[in-house]
């Protein structure tokens, strides 16, 4: 019996892009792969990957050409040159970016006859492939469902919806959340070092665990920033909060440190305090960020 399936052309061999590259062919298929900088394809090139010798080479080769590129202005470089020979192939852009240029990449595209995803990956390069590994995806619900038995080899394919920017916006949400923590995690380790205190046994031993355990606020969270309701089911008071954040702020200085990365932080919940809401939730602090309020 023949192979049925489906070729795949992936274009950007960084670390992300030889990732995918990489699935696709631990599942068997067929990889044309391409780089600029040529020697990124040897390794993939020995595992049994094709290399095109050009763009133009690596689209005509597979009806479904996943697209990987350190941002926007590379990928319009890149594919802008062979958009008639795109016409009738699937591109899927995973070319970290804005929501707004998602939108502008899948104009293009419609412009070109292109059936054009843009996603998301919510995954490390190592973890490419692996059940840990998703992957946020916008554009025709038709394009990703014909494509899903595909995209699925590099982790589980998240519909994010029809609107071009949606996984883009979804993808950056998420980072910004990690960012955010990642902003707690240095400054909580910079106190307990010039303290003396290990830093990876702190981390190990208590950090961890009490993440963790605060993780589980988030749905409550959640919930108070859809309805805009503060006061329902809240624990910890914003008032309290404020001076929390006073005590943090003085045991840095006391210390010798920085803890600047939480000053907006406190500015926000300081401002909110003052406007009156002291005795609600920490998330009220959303609704001094700005932007559209959806009816409630």
């Amino acid at each position: 019996m023949g192979d049925n399936r489906t070729p795949v052309t992936v274009i950007g061999l960084g670390d992300m892009g030889a990732a995918l590259a990489g699935a696709f062919l631990a599942a068997g298929r067929r990889v044309t792969v391409w780089n600029r900088t040529t020697a990124k394809a040897d390794g993939l090139v020995a595992a049994g990957a094709v290399r095109a010798r050009s763009v133009a080479e690596a689209v005509a080769a597979s009806p479904l050409v996943v697209v990987c590129l350190l941002d926007y202005r590379v990928l319009a470089d890149v594919l802008g040159p062979v958009g008639g020979a795109l016409g009738g192939r699937t591109v899927v852009n995973l070319t970290n970016g804005t929501p707004g240029q998602a939108r502008k990449a899948a104009a293009w595209a419609d412009e070109h006859g292109i059936g054009y995803l843009d996603g998301g990956i919510m995954a490390v390069p190592p973890a490419i492939g692996t059940p840990g590994a998703f992957v946020l995806y916008s554009g025709p619900r038709e394009v990703f469902d014909g494509r899903r038995e595909e995209l699925a080899v590099l982790g589980r394919p998240e519909y994010a919806g029809a609107e071009p920017g949606a996984a883009a916006l979804q993808d950056l949400a998420l980072l910004t959340g990690m960012y955010g923590m990642l902003v707690g995690v240095v400054e909580a380790l910079a106190l307990v070092r010039s303290a003396g205190f290990g830093p990876v046994d702190f981390a190990t031993e208590k950090l961890v665990p009490w993440l963790g355990a605060m993780a589980a606020a988030v749905p409550h969270y959640a919930e108070q920033v859809e309805s805009g309701d503060y006061a329902h089911g809240v624990v910890s008071n914003l008032g309290m909060q404020a001076v929390g954040l006073d005590n943090i702020f003085q045991a840095y200085e006391d210390q010798g440190i920085s803890a600047e990365l939480l000053a907006p932080l406190r500015a926000l919940v300081r401002r909110r305090v003052a406007e009156g809401h002291g005795a609600e939730d920490f998330p009220g602090v959303t609704e001094l960020l700005g932007g559209p309020v959806p009816a409630r």
